[in-house]
């Protein structure tokens, strides 16, 4: 007499029929765990560890490099890039098939209704296989690459000679699409891009003096003379009908190598002094020391301050007068100046350590009024662009309180902006001399 067989019965009788199928998926899972994990391994070797490899001899450090540099430093990764997503792409796709007939034999159609089929099917495959053949995987690779990479760099090799026709008709449909969209889309990248991509790749393994050295280099091409120059308030500088003997008093109060020389006015530029010219003279009390003047060299205050590094570089100097749109002095630049943009400030033995800020508690701060707006962005650590909406043609903090207000500033006046606070601390009736900040 024949027994009627229950659900549970069947299930049974399902998984055991399915036993080779599941031990099928579970070796699939694993294969697709290590070529997802290899991608992560491979591209995310550091230059100290690919030297560290060439310095091994052991076989997995030789798969790597030939993996990663043959035929070429260029092709290679991509090709490697191309045979894992082969590969990688069809076991999943063995996976899903394997999966749905498992799914079919546990559960039949004509005792489930089809929203169970489907949610087995799109859902709890799809989620078995993202975490166990992408995430898992791919987090433990990130921590471990070189040795994930070192296990599978050997089979990675012989895949990638199996796929190699595949991979070959892969890199050259990629090829010529990338060339098509290349012609098409933009390849400027703007300050802020780099910007971004600096604050999202910034290492914890470097110090704070180094990021900001990167963070000067991206922003360095961006920034105007203007910005950065001395200004003509605070040169120190001599005048053309000055006696030697005034000069040198100059010379040895100051400390400074080259030296501006005015005419009649700021506006009226005979050149510069060189120091090292009026050594040899240093005894002499009547040397005519305007003889040894030298050409001065003009900039406007909106050049970019790489392109006058590179002007520096091709003319062989190291300072120059910055003008504005109608010829008047503004300022004065140096070779100094400009590099202290991307490496911070360069002192010797005869710069006055001169403090523009001092730092009352948490939130408040004194600034003198001549202090650069970049510098005050940096000291309260704000954003680069808290003062570009509104700053104008200012570049120091009493410009653009002046801005701001339209008006000298008195002593005890305030404006608040973007949620700061900006207090007049000294002024007079030409300028504001300092500046009390509150942070909200």
């Amino acid at each position: 007499m024949d027994i009627p067989l229950s659900i549970l019965d069947i299930h049974l009788l399902s998984i055991w029929s399915s036993a080779g199928p599941l031990l099928l998926v579970l070796l699939l899972l694993l294969c697709s765990a290590l070529i997802s994990g290899s991608e992560v391994a491979l591209f995310s070797l550091n230059p100290s560890q690919r030297a560290e490899l060439k310095e091994s001899k052991d076989r997995g450090s030789k798969a790597i490099l030939e993996l990663l540099e043959e035929p070429d430093k260029e092709t290679g990764p991509k090709r490697l890039l191309a045979t894992i997503l082969i590969t990688n792409n069809a076991i999943n796709i063995a996976i899903v098939l394997v999966a749905t007939e498992i799914a079919a034999m546990w559960f039949p159609s004509e005792q489930y209704p089809d929203w169970v089929k489907t949610l087995i099917d799109v859902v709890a495959i799809t989620f078995i296989l993202v975490l166990f053949g992408e995430v898992i995987p791919k987090v433990y690779a990130t921590g471990n690459n070189m040795r994930n990479a070192r296990f599978m760099a050997v089979p990675l090799i012989w895949i990638q000679k199996i796929f190699s026709p595949l991979t070959f008709i892969l890199m050259k449909t990629s090829g010529f699409l990338e060339g098509k969209l290349k012609n098409r889309a933009s390849s400027h990248i703007t300050v802020d891009d780099l910007g971004h991509a600096l604050e999202l790749t910034q290492s914890d393994n470097l110090s704070d003096e180094e990021n900001k050295i990167l963070e000067g280099i991206v922003t360095f091409g961006a920034k105007e003379v203007g910005q950065v120059m001395t200004p003509r308030t605070d040169i120190a500088y001599l005048w053309e009908d000055d006696a030697f003997e005034e000069v040198m008093t100059k010379i040895l109060d100051k400390g400074y190598s080259r030296w501006p020389v005015f005419k009649n006015s700021p506006d009226e530029i005979a050149g510069f002094v060189f120091v090292k010219d009026l050594l040899p003279h240093i005894e002499s009390q009547t040397f005519h020391w305007q003889s040894i003047i030298k050409q001065p060299f003009f900039v406007p205050e909106n050049k970019k301050i790489d392109d006058l590094l590179q002007e520096f570089q091709k003319q062989k100097i190291h300072l120059a007068i910055v003008v504005d749109e109608y010829g008047g002095t503004q300022g004065l630049i140096t070779l100094e100046d400009i590099l202290e943009e991307i490496v911070g400030n360069i002192n010797d033995e005869f710069d006055d350590e001169e403090l523009h800020y001092s730092k009352l508690d948490e939130s408040t701060y004194i600034f003198e009024g001549k202090i650069l707006l970049v510098d005050v962005s940096k000291i309260l650590d704000l954003d680069r662009e808290f003062f570009e909406a509104a700053k104008g043609d200012s570049t120091t903090l009493a410009g653009f309180l002046l801005e701001q207000s339209g008006r000298i500033l008195e002593k005890g006046d305030e404006i608040k902006y973007n949620g700061v606070s900006f207090s007049v601390e000294a002024a007079d009736i030409r300028k504001i001399k300092r500046v009390k900040v509150k942070l909200s």
